[in-house]
């Protein structure tokens, strides 16, 4: 079969895979959307003061009393709108990384970016006051940087997957030698400093705060419909993608740097949160039945996740409140055990 051939079977099977997954995935999407709405109204009605969901969205359309309108729409609304960005923006990291991986390890924190961008923040705790805007550049920095080292090391006339998520666990481990040698190091303050930004957590986030990473954000998932054809074209083999016209070295590149600058974005606004990205693409495959990783519904997946364990960080020892991280640890190492024991009686 010549490359014409293959290239227009290549095509006629994904069409008629994307007809066959259509309603399912749409159907998918939907409910999620629906989880993320209900969601988002009981966080914005939920603390000291309970609020129906009248009230809420009277607050939000600026027709509640003024002290309503206060709490709804400059306390609690920040939060909830930054757990839903930065939920999906890790849903499609996990996303990118395990369609390039074609491994459901293939995550950002299982690989090592989340560490480098925990390096970077923290050189940047110790050697400056600590502002959010160089904490936020440290963050970004230091996950490029560390993607792009296991980029390099992992290169072998191509990237392979598995050799990927190897090279990654191995950069990840040196850099958290590293970083526990710098906290040591560090002044009390600046320890303490890194520590609470380490845990991951939504607790006093403001849009000023956010700014920054939202538009890094944003930038991200403008451009990642770009590759999106060629990322499920990836997922069909080098061989396939090559023979449809795709250049699989850039193509694995330029996700790269966008599934780097999601995780390093995330991280800079509310410190490294782990498992959303592990978790969330592969819920999001089962739920709308995909043959390949869906991008938007691993964004829903995402932002429900991350919002889901935030309401549970905030309530769960109220009127105390657990950094989001300590949830989505808790929750994903569980989900880890069970992927670990389900790929191992593959082999």
């Amino acid at each position: 079969m010549n490359s014409n051939s293959l290239a227009k079977a290549g095509v006629a099977s994904a069409s008629a895979a994307a007809r066959r997954l259509r309603p399912a995935q749409l159907m998918g999407c939907c409910l999620l959307a629906a989880v993320c709405v209900l969601m988002s109204l009981t966080a914005l009605g939920s603390g000291a003061l309970e609020l129906p969901f009248s009230q809420v969205m009277a607050a939000l359309f600026g027709k509640a009393p003024a002290n309503v309108v206060l709490i709804v729409t400059q306390w609690r609304l920040p939060r909830v709108a930054m757990a839903l960005i930065l939920g999906a923006a890790l849903g499609v990291a996990g996303a990118v990384f395990q369609s390039l991986t074609r491994n459901p390890l293939g995550s950002p924190d299982i690989i090592g970016f989340n560490t480098g961008a925990y390096s970077g923040a923290l050189l940047m705790i110790m050697l400056t006051d600590g502002s959010q805007n160089y904490i936020a550049l440290g963050a970004v920095a230091g996950g490029l940087l560390a993607g792009m080292t296991v980029y390099l090391l992992a290169w072998r006339q191509g990237i392979q997957g598995f050799r990927l998520i190897i090279v990654g666990i191995a950069i990840s481990a040196m850099l958290s030698a590293a970083n526990n040698w710098m906290i040591i190091s560090a002044s009390l303050a600046s320890a303490m400093s890194a520590a609470l930004w380490m845990a991951g957590s939504l607790n006093g986030i403001t849009w000023h705060k956010g700014v920054p990473s939202i538009a890094l954000i944003a930038i991200a998932l403008v451009l990642m419909p770009v590759f999106n054809r060629r990322m499920q074209l990836l997922e069909m083999g080098d061989d396939a993608a090559t023979a449809l016209g795709v250049n699989t070295g850039q193509t694995r590149l330029a996700l790269m740097v966008l599934g780097i600058t999601l995780t390093a974005a995330v991280a800079a606004a509310a410190g490294p949160i782990s498992f959303i990205a592990l978790a969330a693409p592969q819920l999001a495959r089962r739920l709308t039945q995909s043959a390949g990783v869906p991008l938007l519904a691993s964004a829903l997946m995402g932002a429900a996740l991350l919002l889901c364990a935030d309401v549970v960080a905030q309530h769960l020892f109220s009127p105390n409140q657990l950094p989001v991280g300590v949830v989505t640890i808790s929750i994903g190492g569980l989900y880890l055990i069970w992927l670990l024991i389900r790929e191992s009686r593959r082999l």
